[in-house]
């Protein structure tokens, strides 16, 4: 997999943990006009920030608006929402 093709598996996975935000946030997805494109800039993730805002850039470039999103940190991945279990025999 060569670099690009690392940064659009990364977006994709935070583009997916955004949306889930939003489900639980719908009063921010309120504020964001259908008109906007969405950028996402992860603050803990230098390289796929600046790839992030050369594209929003790119698309600004174009005359389009773009709504950029600072995300400041994420949470590590859990398997499962479980949290405590109890084995009975």
């Amino acid at each position: 997999m060569n670099k690009d093709e690392k940064l659009i598996e990364r977006n994709i996975e935070l583009s997916a943990e955004f949306s889930r935000y939003l489900f639980e946030h719908p009063e921010l997805e309120e504020k964001l006009l259908s008109k906007f494109e969405v950028i996402l800039l992860p603050e803990y993730d230098d390289e796929l920030r600046e790839y992030n805002l050369t594209l929003g850039r790119s698309i600004e470039a174009k005359g389009e608006k773009v709504s950029y999103i600072k995300i400041k940190n994420m949470r590590p991945k859990i398997i499962s929402r479980i949290e405590n279990i109890e084995l009975v025999s």
